[in-house]
């Protein structure tokens, strides 16, 4: 292990990001009564070119008439390509309460792009006196993105949390696919007359999971587009879990509880981690390095792995 630790991730629950677009106003008190860990108010691609502005003042509304309890208040500008984003920054830290918590970036294909953002929101931070900092997400969703990923999870203190933007990243990787998220048709291995199906956002999850411990960011899976098909969604979900990813994105209200479900540690999960630990503890006691739990070996490595599991239960019931 290198002397130089991995710091922690924030600490706060983010098991599920349920999105909704600014331009509809009418469902901010449904989302707000959800069961979501963080609501991600959206200016960019669920609002239309002609709405930009009036879903901008519904959010900066919102922020002071809508009770948002323990929410962690997200809204995604416009991306940096477009003449909205400078504008969503500025009005935003002008005119919303300190009640938003942070500012999701899309398409962030290299560290000068958060920079920019950053450097605005600091400007208008200092020029209005707001109180609260606001924190920063970013979405990995193009070749450039995930090329860089290191750099951008390294990139500002700001940073939170990063996603992975599956559709807008097949398209810029050229993928021959028109799915967001999930197995794809023609994305599999043939053997013995059966066809077995893989998971073609594992590498760059992966990549992003890398990055994001690293350097202390929350790594996000993000859209599962076929609201049809839930076990879809559960199934990309765990792998997503299994990879280090703390939560996923819903794009419909019905996409919550599943998220909760996966990305909370099941109590025989937290059961198995705390009786890990036990055992560890009483053979340390007697100068063992490991121990028999359940007839296989623990280690320390063992004893990492059931904190992680530990801490996490933990924050989620306090949070």
């Amino acid at each position: 292990m290198s002397f130089r630790l991995q710091p922690a991730a924030p600490a706060r629950p983010n098991r599920c990001q349920l999105f909704g677009p600014g331009s509809r106003p009418a469902i901010f008190e449904k989302m707000s009564a959800s069961d979501a860990d963080v609501i991600n108010l959206d200016l960019e691609d669920s609002v239309a070119p002609s709405d930009k502005d009036e879903a901008r003042r519904n959010i900066i509304q919102a922020t002071h008439d809508v009770d948002w309890g323990t929410k962690y208040l997200t809204v995604r500008i416009n991306g940096l390509d477009t003449p909205y984003w400078y504008r969503d920054v500025v009005d935003l830290l002008e005119n919303a309460s300190d009640r938003l918590d942070q500012i999701m970036i899309p398409k962030v294909g290299c560290a000068a792009d958060v920079y920019a953002v950053d450097a605005l929101v600091t400007a208008v931070e200092s020029a209005k006196a707001r109180r609260k900092p606001i924190s920063l997400e970013v979405i990995i969703e193009t070749a450039a993105g995930i090329a860089h990923v290191e750099e951008i999870a390294a990139s500002s203190p700001r940073l939170q949390a990063m996603s992975l933007g599956a559709a807008d990243f097949a398209a810029s990787m050229g993928m021959q696919t028109t799915g967001i998220g999930g197995t794809q048709e023609n994305y599999y291995m043939h053997r013995e007359g059966e066809k077995f199906w893989s998971d073609p956002w594992h590498w760059a999850q992966a990549a992003i999971v890398a990055a994001c411990r690293t350097h202390g960011v929350l790594p996000v899976d993000g859209p599962f587009g076929d609201l049809r098909d839930d076990e879809g969604y559960r199934a990309q979900a765990r792998r997503s879990a299994t990879l280090g990813m703390v939560g996923k994105w819903a794009i419909h209200p019905k996409q919550v509880a599943i998220a909760n479900e996966v990305f909370t540690p099941s109590h025989e999960a937290v059961t198995e981690a705390r009786e890990i630990l036990a055992a560890m503890a009483q053979a340390q006691a007697i100068g063992a390095g490991a121990a028999v739990y359940k007839g296989r070996l623990v280690d320390l490595a063992s004893v990492r792995q059931a904190e992680v599991i530990v801490r996490q239960s933990e924050m989620i019931v306090a949070g």
